[in-house]
């Protein structure tokens, strides 16, 4: 059994009108339950449920901090290419929009890594548009393996690779794979994905199965609110979470939940996610997997992500940008959309500090595996 097969068993409409049917009562059963069933997750995610917010962000709160303590990872993009053959409709790098593109070389991946290295970060996701023919899988393991050494954990944001590409780059050093689906409603991600390679919305929605498959010790998920309805690709993204706990139980689910931003082309979202859909989202679901990592960027502002952390955040990039070479010197390339949280590394790590959490820049070495961390 795959996710596909799982899926197929929800249907969009199907789905919707559950959600929609979903009163106060059946709210007050979820807020009651040790371990939520896809109805009670439901249930959080309908609009009935916004009228219990307090108690929802006091559950998860609370499931969190008994997880995972008051600990915060913190981590940084390194974007290594912006080119791209796809033609997203969303996306800053859209092949038809005109912007200048660039892909790093090695000794210029290296001065990025190391400028970030120097900011104090252990983990670090390694990011490209998608053009296999001009960013192919032996730059990027050759990318990896230079800059492996300056890092305890390197994960990838890439075009999907098959089983043996992810192995290949697993020997290299990489241990995490982000895939979103964007959104998980197929004629929706048809209509987004005109053309290109990513229009292959089954070989994009197996992809952390592959990775997982492969060896991948950390899996990352999550959907692009503004495209759907977040109510509904809420509740795939959560039963996407479920699946790859109870099947791929070897490696550690994180979910992340970015907004559209501003971005060449200027695409506009199709579905408005407010503040407060964003904070039921995020709760529900927390209080379905109660041992995912939830990821939160710099697409947000300062004061949102202060004020979300309490919810069940536990893993934050910091001082991002989103153009190739843009930490070492200014980026002569364009970024991918505009960040809103524009502190600084050293910034939020102090902000942190100052409100109780325990923010950490390396969770993990490779040398566990071998028995050798010191």
């Amino acid at each position: 059994m795959s996710f596909l097969d799982l899926i197929k068993e929800f249907h969009p409409e199907d789905v919707r009108s559950a959600i929609e049917a979903k009163g106060p009562k059946d709210v007050e059963y979820a807020l009651q339950a040790r371990r939520l069933t896809l109805d009670d997750f439901m249930a959080l995610l309908s609009p009935a449920a916004e009228g219990y917010l307090e108690e929802m962000a006091q559950a998860s709160h609370a499931i969190t901090v008994k997880r995972f303590g008051k600990t915060i990872l913190l981590y940084a993009p390194l974007y290594i290419s912006n080119e791209c053959s796809n033609s997203c409709v969303y996306c800053g790098f859209n092949v038809t929009n005109k912007i200048p593109r660039k892909t790093l070389s090695l000794d210029e991946i290296e001065e990025e890594a190391r400028v970030l290295r120097g900011h104090g970060f252990r983990h670090i996701l390694l990011l490209t548009g998608e053009a296999p023919d001009r960013c192919g899988l032996d730059y990027i393991e050759e990318a990896v393996r230079r800059i492996r050494p300056l890092f305890s954990s390197i994960s990838v944001e890439i075009y999907p690779l098959d089983e043996d590409g992810y192995r290949r780059l697993i020997n290299a050093g990489v241990d995490g794979l982000t895939v979103y689906q964007e959104t998980y409603d197929r004629e929706l991600y048809l209509r987004l994905h005109p053309r290109g390679k990513k229009r292959n919305y089954v070989w994009r929605l197996l992809t952390p199965e592959r990775g997982a498959r492969a060896g991948m010790r950390r899996i990352g998920i999550g959907a692009l609110l503004g495209l759907n309805d977040f109510r509904i690709d809420g509740f795939y993204t959560g039963l996407h979470a479920l699946y790859l706990q109870k099947y791929y139980w070897k490696s550690l689910i994180t979910v992340s939940f970015p907004r559209i931003r501003p971005a060449e082309g200027g695409f506009r979202p199709l579905n408005h996610v407010s503040d407060k859909n964003l904070v039921q989202l995020i709760c529900a679901v927390r209080l379905l997997v109660h041992d995912a990592g939830l990821v939160l960027s710099t697409r947000e502002s300062e004061g949102l992500r202060n004020n979300l952390l309490p919810l069940g955040i536990t893993q934050m990039s910091a001082g991002s940008c989103t153009a190739p070479g843009g930490y070492s010197h200014k980026a002569d390339a364009a970024g991918q959309f505009e960040i809103d949280d524009k502190r600084s590394p050293e910034d939020v790590f102090e902000y942190l500090r100052a409100h109780g959490y325990d923010p950490v820049w390396k969770d993990w070495d490779s040398a566990f595996l071998s028995g050798k961390a010191s």
